[in-house]
Formats: structure tokens, C-alpha cells, sequence
């Protein structure tokens, strides 16, 4: 396993092939973002399957990808539709991944990302208003 092809598994991903990250992951994963710190496959698949179903739709777009012995980052764009934000129109959040790889598995997977670009930043009032704040921050 290496990173063109978590790339490419991550790219394919929907709904209906969720396991496809059966193969990718390793038993003790580990994994992290902005909003959850998960441990073990049993526990990351319960948030895949939680996560998927309830958006309409979750794509993600790979712009690049380095690889440097068991270790990797890849840089997306994820699409995604969820009914509570922005009444169900398409989200664009950019990102990048952190990936380390033991025994062809990967075993840790840390994702970074502004959760205020794709969260709070869509909710209907909080959104107005950091919003706001960012564009004051800017002046």
C-alpha cells in the first residue's frame, strides 16, 4: 500500500463502496482531525459509516501526493453536500493529509483542514457571523 493508491481508493469513495477502506487501514489505526481523535478500525469505520450516511454525497478531489519511505501527505479538495449546510449545496473544503504506513496498512491518519470553511462558516446563523469576523480580521 502506499499513498497513489489511498489516493486513489479516497477518490472513488461514495456511499455504496465504503468497503474499500477495508483493505487501507490497519487494525491500530489511529485516526485525527479537527473535530475527532479515533483509535482502532472498529471505531474509524463506525465514523465512515456514520459520516456517509447522513451527507447526500462526499467526493474528494487529490491534487497531489509525496510519498518518503512509510510516511506521505496528500493535498484535496473534498465536495461535499450535507442537508444542514447550506441548505444541501455543495461545500468545497480544502485539505491535506498526513499518512504513516505500517505493514502495507496505514496506520496513522491525520487530516488537516479549516473546520470554520467547512462547518461553521455554512451554519445559518453562526455562519453570518464569523464570516463577519474574517472579513474584519482582513481589513
Amino acid at each position: 500500500m502506499d499513498i497513489a493508491a489511498v489516493g486513489s481508493v479516497y477518490q472513488q469513495l461514495n456511499k455504496s463502496n465504503l468497503h474499500l477502506l477495508n483493505d487501507l487501514y490497519h487494525p491500530n489505526v489511529v485516526f485525527e482531525d479537527a473535530a475527532h481523535r479515533l483509535e482502532g478500525w472498529g471505531e474509524l469505520k463506525r465514523y465512515f459509516d456514520s459520516l456517509y450516511s447522513n451527507v447526500n454525497s462526499c467526493h474528494f478531489n487529490i491534487q497531489e501526493q509525496q510519498q518518503f519511505g512509510d510516511s506521505g501527505f496528500i493535498t484535496w479538495t473534498m465536495a461535499l453536500e450535507h442537508p444542514k449546510l447550506q441548505k444541501g449545496a455543495t461545500i468545497y473544503v480544502n485539505g491535506m493529509s498526513h499518512l504513516k504506513f505500517s505493514d502495507g496498512k496505514v496506520i496513522y491518519h491525520r487530516d488537516y483542514f479549516d473546520l470554520g470553511e467547512m462547518l461553521y462558516e455554512n451554519l445559518p446563523l453562526l455562519g453570518s457571523i464569523i464570516r463577519t469576523i474574517k472579513q474584519r480580521l482582513g481589513e
